[in-house]
């Protein structure tokens, strides 16, 4: 009764009731001594002795009769306009369409194949890469520390999971750590980036734990985006390039100054185009950054040595702070390129170099040959975990996906009190997940060549880059036999990124239709073969020419499958478009 006496109060006081002495809220009153209850038998509404309450649309229809609707706070008009600035093509338009097509073909709808091929994103895991192993048992290690006195797990991931918990505040994975990451990881990290660069000094002080390597992408860029007019921070990015960064320049409501790749070179950096896209810059915003994607997404090239210290000269001559995303520099394909990192590259050009450009290079477990990046799921109970099957075969994906999207970056030259500032702000968020930091410290520290995981460690990574190598070279091959697609090698990476002829008429019907003209032929091949695909134009590229990227990750098979089908749209595309007194490109 009091509660009744108490809302009636509050409906009074909103004019969804008036007062108790009117005839009309008499009435009302005795209406709201019902509720609402939905029983099995009748799958609907109906009144039992009680409180009814309001619905949504009840309250709203007498709340406009009294006058009394609030205007919303937030609406398009009051939204935040660095957020409508956002793009991410990634996980755009065409991948909309292609999960309504997926729910589609679950309801029987008829359609000219039967699953929607989803080549979009590199999502190494959905696409059927095989987890690996060593990775994964210390991560189980880590969570549930009862398995250590289990026989089933090999030593050395045992001798990895106690040392990450001895690191961990309580010694459990559940603890935060601090904002820059565990400091033993952080020590692992910095050893591995020493040896990967032959010797060139790592501080592990200069080591952040991220989650992945946007995480640490968006923090920089954070820290160097400021002003206002010709005064606001402009940063130089690859075209084409990954839209992360074309996404977090507008959120930060800085400047992209847009440099262009050199397509007909393999995608090369050119440094004459650097000085002219600065140049040209200068006249609106103060370019301060400069990012470099190597390999290259989704271009998949792998610059040069040469090519990479003239861009360094370059920043050093222009005072620009460099962002080295290298989350690939595991997939290397092409026997004529090597991997070099830009730190390494640096030291090698003398102190004034190495002890003055300032440096941010990033990279991630969702990439390279581990492909993890998956969500978090519900831990399953130890004792299954316990059963002899999970010694014999990876355990299941479904069953041990953790959050591993996890990355580092490592900074060079940041100045001291800059640095602190960027500890500050990466406080703000506490630490990354800390079994992503695990996760993490397997990659840089796996099974060396005495420990009894070695042997399958070193073989299940070979497969998976021997594998990724197969079908980079199929790809290329089978997409330049196809008239009007031109694709340069990969070289490296997850991605090919074909130029297409695009007819004219379907240009034209693409204005009509009000989008751009890949993404016209995008929209048209997956809705003909079910094939999802990005448009080149979500990336960036030169005015009039036009691609779409696509992930090479799916199984052989499946490839094959997508490569033919890619085949057999274009010829009906050109068919269907293509003038006959119209040139060939």
């Amino acid at each position: 009764m009091h509660r009744l006496t108490f809302l009636t109060n509050q409906y009074l006081a909103a004019g969804v009731l008036k007062h108790p002495s009117s005839q009309l809220s008499r009435k009302a009153l005795s209406v709201s001594c019902c509720v609402q209850a939905v029983t099995p038998q009748t799958q609907g509404f109906v009144e039992q002795p009680g409180l009814k309450r309001f619905s949504t649309a009840e309250a709203t229809v007498a709340a406009t009769e009294n006058g009394k609707v609030r205007e919303k706070t937030l609406t398009m008009e009051t939204l935040n306009p660095q957020v409508k600035a956002v793009e991410y093509a990634v996980r755009g338009p065409i991948v909309i369409k292609a999960g309504e097509i997926e729910r589609e073909l679950q309801q029987s709808k008829k359609k000219p194949f039967t699953e929607v091929i989803k080549a979009n994103i590199g999502d190494a895991h959905a696409m059927g890469q095989q987890p690996i192993t060593f990775l994964r048992q210390v991560v189980a290690l880590c969570s549930c520390p009862e398995l250590l006195d289990s026989p089933l797990f090999p030593e050395d991931a045992k001798l990895r999971a106690r040392r990450i918990l001895q690191g961990c505040g309580g010694q459990s994975i559940g603890s935060y750590s601090a904002s820059q990451g565990v400091e033993c990881i952080r020590k692992d990290v910095a050893a591995y980036v020493e040896q990967r660069d032959q010797g060139v000094p790592s501080s592990w002080e200069n080591i952040f734990l991220t989650t992945g390597a946007s995480d640490g992408i968006m923090s920089i860029l954070k820290l160097l985006v400021s002003g206002e007019g010709p005064s606001r921070t402009g940063v130089m990015i690859p075209i084409p390039q990954y839209p992360l960064y074309s996404a977090a320049i507008a959120e930060l409501d800085a400047v992209q100054v847009n440099y262009y790749l050199d397509e007909d070179n393999c995608w090369a950096l050119d440094i004459n185009e650097l000085h002219r896209a600065l140049q040209a810059a200068k006249k609106y915003c103060n370019p301060r950054v400069l990012c470099i994607i190597n390999p290259g997404n989704p271009t998949g090239q792998v610059q040069s040595r040469k090519c990479i210290e003239d861009v360094l000269h370059f920043a050093y001559e222009e005072k620009l702070f460099v962002l080295s995303d290298e989350v690939y520099q595991d997939n290397i394909y092409s026997p004529e390129c090597q991997f070099h990192s830009f730190k390494k590259v640096l030291y090698e050009m003398g102190p004034e170099y190495f002890n003055n450009v300032e440096l941010a290079s990033f990279h991630s477990t969702s990439k390279g040959y581990t492909g993890d990046s998956a969500p978090p799921r519900p831990a399953p109970p130890a004792p299954w975990l316990l059963e002899p099957p999970f010694l014999t075969a990876p355990p299941p994906p479904s069953f041990f996906q953790v959050w591993f999207q996890r990355g580092y970056m490592e900074v060079l030259n940041l100045d001291p009190d800059v640095q602190a500032q960027l500890i500050k702000l990466l406080s703000v968020r506490l630490c990354p997940p800390v079994l992503g930091q695990a996760a993490m410290d397997v990659i840089v520290n796996p099974p060396s060549s005495s420990e009894a995981s070695h042997a399958q460690f070193i073989k299940e990574k070979k497969a998976v880059l021997g594998a990724l190598a197969e079908k980079a070279k199929l790809t290329e091959q089978t997409l330049n036999t196809v008239p009007g697609i031109k694709c340069n090698p990969v070289q490296g990476a997850m991605y090919a990124f074909p130029q297409l002829f695009i007819p004219a008429k379907a240009v034209e019907q693409a204005k009509k239709l009000g989008m751009a003209p890949d993404m016209f032929y995008c929209l048209r091949l997956l809705e003909e073969t079910g094939i999802c695909v990005v448009p080149g134009s979500g990336f960036g590229q030169k005015e009039g020419t036009y691609h779409f990227r696509m992930t090479i990750l799916p199984s052989i098979e499946k490839l094959k499958l997508l490569l033919e089908k890619v085949q057999a749209f274009h010829l009906k595309f050109l068919k269907e478009y293509r003038d006959p007194e119209e040139p060939s490109k």
